[in-house]
């Protein structure tokens, strides 16, 4: 967004300090101009804002467009590597797995501590375990470019807010797996999604996208009803309830196609690993 240069160059010196390989290094502004890079990385400025998902499919396409990248590694503006092996494990995970789509980071704060939300697991999970999941972090993540080939981009509908639950679906659905590794940390300052002003609105309306985009029919009302009740348990404050049915009949209304219901099969795989997909 152009507002973070400190950070951003804080990072771009965590990312060029990595062991092994030199990585293809792609900034992506958004109706923002970027600051002075170093050398070694490409700027690419877009002239508005299309959103996160969006964003990430031009810079997936920057990378196809010039060759040799076989894993993209998402990284948020604010955030810093704090190990110097982070992409060698990444480069030793996808060649000693060949299913193995997207890798999802830890991401742990000024003090070294991990929110729960950033656990992708249902419950109390430890954060320092490592496992197969079912959806990933957008803030640190690595997927094989093959897997966004076979199964598509990010929806950009969605301009912000469970784009990669969009996208983690499809790549299950695919039969590829998602791994939630404890010891590739991002440390990121700790926040709240709420400080976005759409959250609440997105986070309704994409929610059916999502259930209309992927479910089977009957799982539908399921999955719904499961949210809408969670959101009331939460008791956000009024003003944010009412952004979020405002968005949650949005998402009744308009279409976000195409649609392309997940296999049963894929349903009983997520609810092996702990989150059926109404949940």
């Amino acid at each position: 967004m152009g507002d973070r240069s400190p950070d951003l160059l804080a990072l771009l010196e965590s990312v060029e300090a990595q062991d092994g390989e030199p990585a293809k290094v792609v900034v992506l502004g958004q109706g923002a101009g970027l600051p002075e890079l170093p050398a070694a990385v490409t700027g690419v400025e877009l002239p508005e804002n299309v959103g996160i998902p969006a964003g990430r499919n031009a810079g997936v396409w920057w990378l196809r467009e010039h060759g040799g990248v076989d894993v993209v590694v998402v990284l948020d503006d604010d955030g810093l590597l704090p190990r110097t092996d982070t992409f060698e494990l990444i480069r030793g995970s996808f060649a000693g797995n060949p299913r193995l789509g997207v890798v999802s980071f830890r991401i742990v704060d000024e003090d070294g501590l991990t929110q729960r939300r950033h656990v992708p697991r249902l419950g109390s999970s430890d954060p320092t375990r490592s496992g197969e999941v079912t959806t990933f972090l957008g803030g640190g993540h690595a997927i094989r470019m093959s897997v966004i080939d076979e199964v598509g981009e990010f929806p950009g509908p969605f301009f912000y807010a469970h784009e990669e639950t969009d996208f983690a679906w499809r790549a299950l659905d695919a039969d590829w797996e998602i791994h939630y590794r404890a010891d590739l940390l991002l440390r990121h300052p700790r926040t709240e999604p709420s400080r976005h002003g759409a959250y609440y609105r997105n986070t309704g309306r994409n929610r059916v996208w999502l259930a209309k985009r992927h479910l089977p029919a009957v799982l539908i009302p399921v999955y719904l009803t499961s949210w809408a009740l969670y959101t009331l348990a939460r008791r956000p404050p009024l003003a944010g309830l009412a952004s979020w049915w405002a968005g949650f009949f949005e998402g009744v209304r308009t279409p976000c196609p195409p649609r392309r219901p997940m296999r049963w099969r894929t349903v009983w795989r997520m609810t092996r690993l702990g989150r059926p997909p109404v949940l």
